[in-house]
């Protein structure tokens, strides 16, 4: 077991690495997984999987930059929750859902509520209730602009109602800082996605990978 020792006025402190990490004091390398007590959803491809520690992290927000693709990362997660007691909450999507396109891929489109706020401000604020609510096993929003304030309002919003909150913007938003606890780059490449991780919860980003 490897230990950290620190020596102060001729008493040693030992701490315990994995207790370290599992109160978030520490950062893993790229390649390790994430502490065994925080929670995550399966994401249905085991190469993402093991990119990001294991899953979608529950009860956090995550962050997906990309033109358009970004969604189908989510579905087979989704497709699992959709056959749960909570809802799948849809707000300020830019499009409808197309229902056969989603029920063949193994969603219960019964699950899903659709939000739209009259403005980015109520679409933001919506996101937040139904986050915090515990009634949502997952919450998606397609903001028009979010601050980083906005957005760590939504990462407490998820934590206490243990959701998964996901940000679709725009890839140019990557040249601003995030307090989603995961980022991802997605575009297409040659008939598959590449994923670009940015971020990842008690770890370093940097991988690239292709799905």
């Amino acid at each position: 077991m490897v230990r950290l020792v620190f020596s102060e006025m001729g008493a040693e402190v030992t701490k315990n690495l994995d207790e370290l990490l599992q109160q978030g004091l520490l950062w893993r390398g790229r390649n390790g997984p994430l502490p065994t007590a925080r929670a995550v959803l399966p994401s249905g491809f085991e190469r993402l999987d093991e990119s990001i520690g294991g899953g979608w992290p529950r009860g956090a927000l995550v962050e997906i930059l990309s033109q358009g693709p970004g969604l189908s990362l989510l579905l087979p997660v989704l497709a699992k929750l959709s056959r749960k007691s909570r809802w799948l909450a849809w707000v300020d999507a830019p499009w409808l859902p197309y229902v056969p396109a989603l029920t063949a891929r193994g969603l219960d489109v019964s699950r899903i509520l659709l939000i739209r706020g009259r403005d980015a401000n109520q679409g933001l604020w919506a996101a937040e209730q139904a986050l915090r609510s515990g009634n949502c096993a997952a919450v998606m929003l397609w903001p028009r602009s979010v601050s980083n304030a906005q957005a760590r309002r939504l990462q407490l919003a998820a934590e206490e109602g243990d959701c998964l909150g996901v940000l679709f913007r725009s890839r140019k938003a990557l040249g601003q800082s995030s307090t989603a606890a995961l980022r991802l780059e997605v575009q297409p490449s040659g008939g598959k996605l590449e994923v670009q991780v940015h971020k990842r919860p008690a770890g370093w980003g940097g991988r690239r990978l292709l799905l």
